[in-house]
């Protein structure tokens, strides 16, 4: 196939704010983009397999592992006996053994490892151990960590205001509670890693992740050597979701420490049933609430009880709860908040990171609670949730202190209510469901008010570097990761708006430990703002070699030195290089022609013990509107209309971001409609496959779809005043759930909730609907 060849060629248009393609868009879709599986590998590469607990808590009193080492192409079989320094990893606490050691944690922990000539002989190997286990009780669920005790840290309650005051003082009061389950991330690409001995001890591994410093220091851990010993690379993932920020470390590490135990390269890669009974999923919650307020639904006192399921480990599961707790407003003002949140150890899979990283889960919680508060006075819930929001002083406060600045979301909120008619389908739905005693029409309006950082704000930094050739010809390295979601596409552009080129004239190299270390992760939406900051800060000392050098040159001020159109020059164009001419002098006046840049983000901090801070450098707003039709016979329910308003500030490329605006919807919705994780009563994982584990398909899309950015630079300076966008878009699927929930409860006159969870699988919804007839308030016309 002829591959388009790079465009070194000048632009005069700007290359930022171009609804530029995907850099490895042509390869995508001719199947010839590289992924960490398709690395060719040499000649005498070993491919390994785990071996797996059956079970979910239980002493390990014998593990036979002869018949697996006597199967055909077994090359070596290795235990955590066999682990020359620590069998420890994790994302910040290192309680997680790579290899189970004397007892079992869950169903599906690793506890050897088999290495083969084949994919296939490895696996069919692994099968044959006979362990010999002692069961011992299991706690699977939150009401059992619960009633066992099992937290990973004692209870965490966040008081502000006087909130016991409040409640007992407001005008009215009401109480519900729910539950929002896990999610699978589902990544097109599964957990792979390939390691292959270098001289001198050192290892170089390729591995499929978020975070490649996070893998190099668990090889390095594994094999008892220093970070400066192990390489770790990686060019793209085939999705990632938060599944690949720490979770591939334990298969980097083994496949490492399979290579050096036989001398010869390993891949280590699951499948997907594997993949999906080892790896962590989303944080289940449970909560409780008793909110007290006003005639017109403002916010009194809201005293709320969390629950999540962190698996057996603490992987991210403190930080993704604080998240949760930071992200209870989604817009909304609380003067007085009491919130205890239980932090459930099981004896399941390590919940980890994942897009929203907490968020969702917060939002839910408070969307949840508006909607209890609208039925209960017969309001519209879009009425309730606009007299809620942030407003002038003191009413700008978040619960952890923060200011909200630059807050537009009202104005978002109203232009998604314009524009999808809000008000008038409304009416229709009413009229609708007044008619049509079966199929019922739900309408939700709901805000995402997503705060921008990580919250442990060491990482919230970044290093890049760019090279110009002497060709004329540019490269950006930076520790950003690739996962389809467009972040060297706007790198690129970055760099080429600098030099006045074409983005396909600035060419993106792999993410390398060797090239840049002790790098952060490519999370928490911040990609884009911290590597292109980074990037801009390269281009800058690159400049300011080259300006001085072409000042002197041509006996001018340096501030008369410009580049534009691929090329250097006075202002005035009356003497000019191109960028090819440009590199040539500079590498005969001995210029260096690399330059690295660093960037951390100003204005933040964050007290964890204490929650308070300015943890966020500024909030990303959007809103949707969705419309449903509801078979109450079946719980089925079809999607009809979705209108979304979505702030990315002032857009690197608005093409990649009107697709993150459009995939972050659907993970949300298939999150909240019918991405259900199921364990049976001895902890195994039934929804292992995708035959049992519904994601949403072409068919889920909603009949009518309308998404459109919302045009406003950003008020702090970010990189060409953008925001961020890789996870607040998920949160626009709330709208959907409550959509559904606002069907349910035509069903009782709209005079209570649904009591319904997350997701909204047909089951559930079907239970809502009879349990709202057996109340004896069914109405057939709207209230």
């Amino acid at each position: 196939m002829n591959l388009p060849k790079p465009d070194f060629t000048p632009s005069t248009a700007s290359a930022v704010g171009q609804a530029a393609p995907h850099d490895s868009a042509h390869l995508h879709v001719s199947g010839q983009a590289r992924y960490t599986d398709d690395i060719p590998v040499p000649a005498n590469t070993l491919h390994a397999a785990l071996g797996l607990s059956s079970h979910a808590h239980a002493d390990l009193l014998e593990m036979d592992l002869v018949p697996v080492r006597q199967a055909p192409g077994v090359v070596a079989v290795l235990t955590a006996a066999d682990i020359p320094g620590d069998n420890r990893w994790g994302a910040v606490i290192h309680d997680e053994p790579f290899l189970a050691e004397r007892s079992t944690r869950y169903v599906g922990q690793p506890l050897f490892v088999v290495v083969a000539t084949s994919h296939r002989a490895a696996r069919r190997a692994a099968r044959l151990a006979r362990v010999l286990y002692d069961p011992r009780p299991a706690v699977l669920t939150i009401a059992d960590a619960l009633a066992a005790g099992s937290l990973l840290s004692p209870p965490l309650l966040i008081e502000r205001g006087t909130p016991v005051q409040a409640l007992l003082a407001a005008p009215h009061r009401a109480q519900g509670a729910s539950a929002i389950g896990g999610q699978e991330h589902f990544y097109l690409e599964g957990q792979v890693a390939l390691a292959l001995p270098q001289e001198d001890g050192q290892m170089l591994v390729h591995v499929s992740s978020q975070h490649p410093t996070e893998m190099q220091q668990a090889v390095a851990s594994i094999l008892g050597i220093p970070w400066s010993a192990v390489e770790s690379v990686c060019r793209r993932l085939g999705g990632g979701f938060g599944g690949k920020e720490v979770q591939p470390a334990q298969f980097a590490a083994l496949a490492a420490l399979a290579a050096r135990h036989t001398g010869r390269p390993v891949k280590l890669k699951l499948d997907r049933d594997d993949d999906m009974m080892i790896t962590g999923k989303r944080h289940e919650f449970e909560f409780d609430y008793d909110v007290g307020f006003d005639t017109h639904g403002r916010l009194h006192a809201f005293d709320l009880r969390l629950r999540s399921r962190c698996g057996h480990s603490a992987d991210y599961s403190h930080q993704v709860n604080d998240r949760a707790l930071c992200h209870l407003d989604n817009g909304y003002f609380h003067e007085h908040l009491r919130v205890l949140n239980h932090r459930c150890k099981t004896h399941t899979q390590s919940a980890t990171a994942f897009r929203g990283f907490g968020a969702p889960q917060g939002m839910f919680a408070i969307e949840h609670a508006i909607e209890t508060i609208a039925r209960s006075l017969g309001r519209d819930p879009l009425d309730v949730r606009k007299a809620n929001f942030y407003g002038a002083a003191p009413r700008h406060r978040t619960p952890y202190g923060q200011p909200v600045e630059g807050f537009w979301l009202p104005e978002i909120v109203a232009q998604v209510e314009s524009q999808s008619q809000y008000r008038e389908r409304r009416q229709a739905v009413a009229a609708f469901n007044a008619t049509s005693p079966v199929l019922r029409r739900g309408l939700a309006l709901t805000p995402v008010m997503f705060g921008v950082s990580f919250n442990a704000t060491f990482l919230n930094r970044a290093t890049a570097s760019v090279a110009l050739y002497l060709d004329g010809s540019l490269t950006v390295n930076h520790a950003g990761i690739e996962m389809g979601q467009g972040l060297f596409i706007k790198m690129q552009q970055v760099v080429a708006q600098e030099f006045g080129l074409s983005p396909q004239a600035v060419r993106s190299t792999a993410t390398n430990t060797s090239k840049l270390p002790n790098t952060s992760p490519t999370a928490a939406s911040a990609g884009s703002d911290l590597n292109g900051m980074a990037a801009l800060d390269a281009c800058r000392v690159l400049k300011e070699r080259l300006v001085p050098f072409l000042a002197q040159r041509w006996q001018v001020p340096a501030e008369d030195v410009c580049f534009s159109d691929g090329a250097a020059h006075t202002r005035d164009f009356a003497q000019r290089l191109s960028l090819r001419e440009v590199a040539m002098a500079a590498q005969l006046a001995r210029i260096s022609l690399l330059a690295h840049g660093f960037y951390t983000t100003p204005d933040i901090h964050w007290d964890g013990p204490n929650f308070h801070g300015h943890p966020f450098y500024y909030f990303a707003y959007g809103a949707a509107c969705s419309e449903v039709e509801v078979d109450t016979r079946t719980g089925e329910h079809r999607l009809t209309r979705v209108d979304i308003v979505h702030d990315c500030g002032s857009s690197l490329n608005p093409a990649i971001d009107l697709g993150q605006v459009e995939g972050g919807f659907i993970q949300g919705l298939g999150y909240l409609t019918s991405e259900e994780l199921v364990w049976d009563a001895q902890g195994r994982l039934r929804t292992h496959a995708p035959s049992t584990y519904k994601i949403p398909t072409a068919g889920d899309l909603p009949a009518q779809w309308n998404v459109q950015l919302f045009d406003r630079p950003n008020h702090v300076p970010t990189v060409h005043r953008s925001k961020a966008v890789g996870e607040p878009p998920l949160m626009l699927a709330l709208s959907a759930w409550f959509a559904i929930a606002d069907a349910v409860a035509s069903l009782g006159g709209y005079r209570r909730a649904a009591r319904m969870q997350a997701p909204a699988t047909p089951e559930q919804v079907l239970a809502a609907c009879d349990e709202m007839r057996a109340s004896g308030d069914v109405h057939t016309a709207a209230a």
